[in-house]
């Protein structure tokens, strides 16, 4: 092959990896087709249940981060992939054999709790997220699979087999750390979906209707500008608003059930206190936007609360 034609080459296969400008990116391209096999829903829906069925009780909870107000997952898997990552780094400069391979060690230690609220969260997702979630667990077991075979290798002696181990575990991870960012970032999943009611209210008291139209103790739909809120009047005439979508993953809290003053999405099951949106029961790890009420010639206004 001639010079000119390995330039040839060369620039045709940097085109082909490179995004096209006039499409969406190649990778994007990848995962979309992945988001919408449904193929996998079979096995997905029964992973699903196992994942669900799990005796948890109440460390359920605190898995998906309800005490933490946003999800654990994400903070522990900082862990593992911090050192792997700088096992890597230590595995090309010279005497760094032992350290590279405690590091590699305890990688190995963090990824199991890191895994076990990855599970807890994936199986409160839409079916096009878990499709993704379920590749990307994949990618990152191939990657525990690669490292534990590195641990041992290096443990052997066999020092050249387990750094290459390690690079190739690497790689795995990474490519289930980028599928990961594609559920955070394009998919949404496990992001507080009502933080942007503060924005879209407008300010001051707005009316939501005759108190007549709201019948005790259940659920009705009304509107705070273009915000969408669930209205509840109870028994001793107290009238209370939350934003409609819940924070979980957007499930219309007016469909639900309002049971001991609070209200379960009817979507996910998550529980939020009526007086204050409080999120009593996850999985959703944000509370829900609450509003202030009262009563002006017998009609029912409301404000955001400060």
């Amino acid at each position: 092959m001639s010079y000119s034609q390995k330039l040839l080459a060369s620039a045709t296969f940097i085109r082909s990896v490179l995004p096209d400008p006039d499409r969406p990116g190649r990778v994007t391209g990848a995962v979309r087709k992945l988001e919408g096999l449904e193929q996998l829903d079979p096995l997905l829906l029964g992973l699903r249940a196992a994942v669900r069925a799990l005796p948890l009780g109440g460390a359920r909870d605190v898995l998906h981060g309800r005490w933490l107000g946003h999800p654990v997952h994400p903070v522990l898997v900082q862990v593992p992939m911090g050192t792997w990552t700088s096992a890597a780094i230590l595995d090309l400069l010279p005497g760094q054999r032992r350290t590279a391979g405690l590091l590699v060690a305890t990688g190995l230690a963090a990824a199991a709790p890191a895994a076990l609220t990855g599970w807890v969260d994936w199986a409160e997702l839409r079916r096009p997220q878990l499709r993704v979630g379920v590749v990307h667990a994949a990618m990152n077991s191939v990657g525990v699979g690669l490292y534990a075979a590195s641990l041992m290798a290096r443990l052997r002696g066999r020092s050249v087999r387990g750094r290459a181990l390690g690079y190739a575990g690497l790689t795995a991870v990474g490519i289930g750390g980028a599928l990961g960012g594609h559920l955070a970032y394009h998919q949404a999943a496990a992001v507080n979906h009502a933080e942007d009611v503060g924005v879209r209210t407008p300010a001051g008291w707005h009316p939501l209707g005759r108190t007549a139209e709201f019948p005790v103790g259940a659920p009705v739909r009304r509107s705070v500008g273009e915000v969408p809120v669930l209205v509840v009047r109870e028994s001793g005439g107290d009238v209370h608003v939350l934003a409609d979508r819940c924070s979980h993953m957007a499930g219309p809290l007016s469909e639900g059930e309002v049971v001991d003053g609070c209200v379960r999405c009817p979507w996910h099951g998550s529980v939020f206190r009526l007086s204050d949106g409080w999120n009593v029961e996850g999985p959703a790890t944000a509370p829900q936007p609450s509003f202030e009420t009262r009563s002006v010639d017998g009609r029912v206004e409301a404000r955001l609360r400060a």
